[in-house]
């Protein structure tokens, strides 16, 4: 048995101590003094490679990132999501190359379509303010993971648009429709702030769709000095579906909880519930009537492996 922990020991030293594939420093300290440079250096990943390991030292990196589709397989990462930042600041109504508003899509700060793409102690910012829509992240890739992520902006923070994400211990802050997308999205243990009075989804999650945005064991604080009240979501298309599954909510989630956006007939599509949550905002009672209330047992099939499985039983917990 001892000389069994031993090997394990062992084992775990050498992966800590292995170099990564590149390291990033806007000091030159480096391989690359860009983030996106280290990325466009990756050969092609297959989908039995390890992933090719980037490691971006402490500092700000203003700078836009892409993961076209054929940038697969990247594990990318920092030290510390507080001394590790990304940011940029354009939003929607900038003019593009066309002269035309950018739109909301066109302003992501880190932008991925590559699959299987893994990000931990990171801050990713969108520093517009409040000038409308503008993108921190946009998501297009499948099976996707941020962990000990910071995801910062003020309106459409975060784009989960397609694909497959998990977030695990991510702090995520924004005032209208800041978690927004048609994407399967799962969010353990979470920090959702709230900057001002708005939403915090806006799922359009597809008719054919099974889950759309899960949020478990969360917490939901929001910005002191000025009152805050808050919708837990709103339905951007028909068919949104949102969770909240045993989240701390502050006095800022309104005692109704969610909000149709003028779209009667919503009532009728959408999915929206939230159980067993704690704090001064949780207050079932008071919860529009075209909620749904969970049983135990419903509550209890909301897990990691059973919502974002699909056709291939991706379970990012393994």
């Amino acid at each position: 048995m001892r000389f069994s922990l031993l090997l394990l020991g062992l084992a775990a030293t050498l992966s800590a101590s292995a170099a990564p594939d590149a390291t990033v420093a806007a000091d030159g300290s480096g391989n690359y003094p860009t983030v996106q440079a280290a990325i466009d250096a990756a050969p092609a990943r297959s989908t039995n490679q390890a992933r090719w390991e980037i490691h971006i030292k402490p500092g700000v990196y203003h700078e836009r990132i892409h993961l076209a589709r054929d940038h697969s397989r990247f594990f990318i990462h920092g030290d510390d999501a507080a001394t590790t930042i990304i940011a940029f600041n354009l939003n929607a109504n900038l003019p593009g190359p066309d002269g035309k508003p950018l739109g909301t899509s066109r302003t992501s700060t880190v932008w991925i379509e590559g699959s299987d793409v893994i990000l931990e102690n990171l801050t990713i910012a969108n520093t517009a303010g409040n000038v409308g829509q503008a993108l921190a992240l946009r998501a297009d890739g499948e099976r996707l993971v941020f962990r000990h992520c910071r995801f910062l902006g003020w309106q459409d923070t975060i784009l989960a648009n397609r694909g497959r994400d998990f977030f695990e211990d991510c702090y995520i802050e924004g005032h209208v429709d800041f978690i927004f997308g048609a994407a399967t999205a799962y969010f353990a243990h979470c920090h959702l702030h709230c900057l001002g009075s708005g939403y915090i989804t806006a799922a359009s999650t597809p008719e054919s769709t099974s889950y759309g945005f899960v949020f478990a064991d969360c917490r939901i604080t929001a910005a002191e000095g000025i009152e805050i009240k808050t919708y837990l979501g709103r339905p951007w298309r028909p068919f949104a579906r949102v969770v909240f599954l045993r989240t701390e909510m502050s006095a800022a989630i309104r005692p109704e909880g969610w909000h149709n956006w003028g779209k009667p007939d919503a009532e009728k599509t959408t999915f929206y519930a939230d159980y067993a949550s704690t704090g001064p905002g949780a207050n079932p009672d008071a919860r529009v009537p075209w909620a749904h209330k969970l049983t135990d047992a419903e509550a209890a099939a909301f897990t990691v492996p059973t919502v974002l499985a699909g056709p291939d039983h991706w379970n990012p917990l393994r």
